[in-house]
């Protein structure tokens, strides 16, 4: 079973195409700066499933490469 549940990721990401960019992004920065954590604690152990804990909880956002004017 999926923790974060998916419903609760797309409260905070509309596309579960979104989310896992999203996750794979941060995995990858948590693997260059493991010192960097955005939650005090996390229930995964690998930097995918921290990472969607964090999407869950709010604290990555996406955003838009090309600000509107």
């Amino acid at each position: 079973m999926l923790n974060p549940p998916l419903d609760k990721l797309k409260e905070k990401v509309n596309s579960k195409y979104l989310i896992v960019t999203l996750a794979a992004k941060r995995a990858r920065e948590m693997q260059d700066h493991p010192d960097v954590k955005l939650n005090d604690r996390y229930l995964s152990y690998k930097p995918v499933g921290q990472s969607l804990e964090e999407i869950a909880a709010g604290k990555i956002h996406i955003t838009s490469e090309h600000p509107e004017e």
